[in-house]
């Protein structure tokens, strides 16, 4: 398959996974909310957030196997990536018992560390210990799924992840529906998320050329990984303290029942990012193929197309997000819930133009050259934790909020598009109008339409939302439709050609 077919495919896998995976969760969401109510619902986010912390003994390797891979395998050389693979499936086992030791002390002292109510302290407890326990268990499967991301065999990921969410999603509702509690939903999640692994376990041991044995496992291929995982790990534990921190403060200094309010908006800001997300992780393997051949061109030209895609896409849904977002939450989980529009106003701009840079993070993770974005990012995610503290107590969950929003948007807009430009040895001005201008004149005028039409005809319903989004869609579809026409369907023959729908001159 030459390149062009693969990203092609890989991208249409992405995000075919991402469609099931938003609707299954935008649908499930206010189902399992009603169904278990705010407390537990709040409970849930919380266990599964903190029990994500558990992911910082990752330390990167996880992103030296798919890069390891990809350069072995680009190189022909099995041997070398045998020796790799055995040795990342070593160094998570041991881990792997880490975690365990960890989850059986830590059950102890939930009650110390989050204002849990007294009725569900028991739940919480074996709900920590089963999400513990699920974490051990793929930390060592995790090789597999690695290796295939090395593979570019997205398709192969995807359509598996596409089979594992339905099936959640059917048992989650009979669970419920028969009466199933916190504890139920946790076990299924759990048990299909090893499944998942199981599966991507047996996937690579068909795809791979190479054999895993303890007799292979090298110290020296273990500093090599750990020094290129280092900052890898480091944007890890930032991604942590950025993203996933809200529900430990909030638990902690307000109560675990306003976590709900808080995830509802900031899900709905992350829904706006699957697509992009999913489609960026494309860029990974394929950065470090060129940056390996020393393809400069084919990498300056995959940050600008990469980000412009990003851009076409997540800009609309930040439009959607901020003029229809409170009959959106309405319609989604009830009228009660409409207070977490103040909270999503504040996250989704500067969330937005980080998706818009996702591109960005996935080219330099293929070259290697993460090791300042890792700082950045950490001093952000220390930032957004100092933030939040500060502004919780007088602002609640609002202040939380800014905690996050402030960082993030000095990140994305002071750090990312200069170093990156830096990077690759292109002007700053270039790669801002060629990435962005046309998506942002694009979304100016479906702002206009959608905000004169909600105006004019406020809605409350799906019905009514979905048909003012397509009518101001179809503004922007038309614009996409002349961006496409400009380069023409019968010229992509290439993938420098393919690429030019998104990279005018």
């Amino acid at each position: 398959m030459n390149l062009k077919a693969q990203a092609v495919t890989n991208v249409t896998a992405t995000w075919l996974g991402l469609l099931v995976h938003a609707l299954v969760g935008f649908l499930l969401s206010p189902f399992i909310l009603h169904r278990l109510g705010d407390q537990a619902f709040s409970l849930w986010v919380l266990i599964f957030a903190f029990v994500g912390y558990f992911g910082l003994l990752d330390f990167g390797i996880r992103s030296s196997i798919v890069k390891y891979t990809a350069k072995f395998l680009a190189l022909g050389d099995t041997d070398q990536l045998s020796i790799y693979l055995s040795t990342s499936f070593a160094f998570y086992s041991a881990v792997a018992l880490a975690v365990l030791l960890m989850t059986a002390y830590g059950i102890f002292y939930l009650h110390l560390l989050f204002k849990i109510p007294a009725a569900l302290l028991r739940s919480a407890q074996i709900l920590f210990l089963l999400a513990g326990a699920n974490v051990a268990v793929t930390f060592p499967l995790s090789v597999f799924a690695g290796a295939l991301e090395g593979l570019q065999k997205f398709s192969w990921l995807q359509t598996s992840q596409i089979g594992m969410t339905l099936l959640r999603a059917v048992l989650t509702i009979l669970a419920l529906t028969h009466g199933g509690g916190l504890l139920a939903i946790g076990t299924i999640t759990i048990a299909i998320n090893i499944l998942g692994y199981a599966v991507f376990t047996c996937m690579a041991v068909y795809a791979l050329p190479v054999r895993l044995s303890p007799r292979l496992v090298e110290g020296k291929a273990f500093r090599k990984m750990a020094a290129y995982g280092l900052f890898a790990f480091a944007i890890l534990a930032a991604d942590k303290l950025r993203f996933q921190s809200y529900a430990t403060v909030i638990g902690a200094l307000v109560t675990s029942t306003a976590i709900t309010s808080f995830s509802i908006a900031a899900r709905l800001v992350e829904y706006a990012g699957y697509a992009v997300r999913s489609m960026s992780q494309i860029f990974t393997p394929m950065s470090s193929q060129f940056h390996a051949s020393g393809d400069l061109l084919r990498l300056q030209r995959t940050f600008v197309a990469g980000n412009r895609a990003s851009a076409f896409i997540v800009f609309p849904l930040c439009i959607i997000l901020i003029v229809l977002g409170k009959p959106i939450i309405e319609a989604w989980v009830g009228a009660r819930y409409v207070d977490s529009y103040s909270v999503l106003i504040v996250l989704i701009i500067p969330r937005t133009l980080y998706f818009a840079q996702s591109t960005s993070i996935r080219i330099l993770l293929g070259m290697g050259r993460h090791r300042l974005l890792a700082s950045v990012l950490l001093l952000e995610g220390v930032a957004n934790l100092l933030l939040s503290l500060l502004l919780v107590r007088p602002l609640g969950i609002v202040g939380v909020a800014w905690g996050t929003a402030i960082p993030l948007a000095c990140t994305s807009l002071l750090f990312l598009p200069r170093h990156l430009c830096t990077v690759l040895g292109m002007p700053l001005g270039t790669f801002l109008s060629r990435a962005y201008r046309l998506p942002l004149v694009f979304c100016m005028f479906q702002a206009a339409a959608l905000w004169l039409m909600n105006s004019r005809f406020p809605v409350h319903t799906y019905f009514g939302m979905l048909l003012q989004i397509v009518i101001s869609g179809s503004v922007y579809s038309v614009a996409l439709l002349w961006a496409f026409l400009r380069v023409g369907p019968s010229r992509l023959k290439t993938w420098d050609s393919f690429i030019q729908l998104l990279e005018p001159r």
